[in-house]
């Protein structure tokens, strides 16, 4: 019989997490399923916990966003224990992406008989990444929605890359892909493992979570009023046949940049320039839908 840590984000979904978790956690106790519930205080408590309960053999829920999805995968890749996901977050893209229900009665059932999927996570350092990496414009633009909570979830994705715009210049990049370095001057090189971000663009949509490899996109200096077409475009991924986007695809990536340019992954500032990312294949064990 499984057995499951929930971790709850108390903050996340303007403070609804713990009051869908209650839902949740009823429809087990009514099947007679006992569910340890644990609120998090801190992205250091979140992994502590996390790394005990899959150290037990648990499955982990992760209540919450994409932050402490990324947080509760830091600790189970490569455990004993799994990873499931119940929804309250602000973006939720790699829920989204996997179809991962929001409704408490359908979360209940996928983490009840939902089938155990392993799929590829991204490595920085100790961060396990089940999303995509990011490097320029956009992570600016995730400093200004971390800064500015209050602002509704849909506006704030797409006011912050405005804003982030207005006081971005081009960068020199330098990256290297399985050994191969090559440079370009341009506005964000983004390491996808799941392809998907800033409230459901798909941002990369070649990228899958199984393929064991990460897709690479790079967007080149177009001109600051292209920037619209281009958020138009990446609504349905047609953005990646411009060609002021290259795509290609490796095991290793490092990224460095000729200034301090933030390092972001699913929601957060994870690390500092210069950053290396590896795929690891099929690390993580992931209840998925019914």
């Amino acid at each position: 019989m499984r057995r499951y840590s929930a971790l709850v984000n108390p903050v996340s979904g303007d403070g609804t997490s713990a009051s869908v978790w209650r839902q949740v956690a009823s429809a087990l106790h009514a099947q007679g399923i006992e569910v340890d519930t644990i609120n998090t205080v801190s992205r250091d408590h979140a992994i502590a916990a996390a790394t005990q309960a899959a150290a037990e053999k648990r499955i982990v829920v992760a209540v919450g966003g994409d932050g402490l999805v990324r947080d509760v995968a830091t600790a189970v890749a490569g455990s004993n224990g799994a990873m499931a996901i119940v929804p309250t977050g602000r973006g939720n893209d790699f829920a989204r992406l996997r179809g991962i229900p929001s409704d408490p009665s359908l979360s209940a059932a996928m983490l009840l008989d939902g089938p155990i999927e392993r799929i590829d996570v991204a490595q920085i350092n100790e961060v396990t990444v089940p999303g995509n990496v990011y490097v320029g414009v956009d992570s600016l633009a995730t400093r200004i929605i971390n800064a500015n909570r209050w602002v509704p979830a849909l506006l704030l994705y797409r006011i912050a890359p405005v804003r982030a715009l207005a006081s971005w210049r081009s960068a020199r990049y330098t990256v290297t892909l399985d050994g191969a370095t090559r440079s370009f001057t341009g506005h964000t090189a983004v390491i996808a493992n799941s392809g998907v971000y800033g409230h459901g663009l798909k941002i990369v949509p070649s990228a899958q979570l199984d393929d064991g490899r990460l897709d690479v996109m790079t967007i080149g200096d177009l001109r600051k009023s292209a920037i619209v077409s281009f958020m138009r475009q990446a609504k349905h991924g047609t953005h990646v046949s411009r060609s002021d986007i290259t795509i290609e695809r490796a095991h290793t990536v490092t990224v460095d940049c000729d200034r301090d340019v933030p390092v972001c992954a699913d929601g957060d500032e994870i690390a500092t320039l210069p950053v290396t990312v590896r795929v690891r294949p099929r690390a993580l064990p992931l209840v998925t839908p019914v």
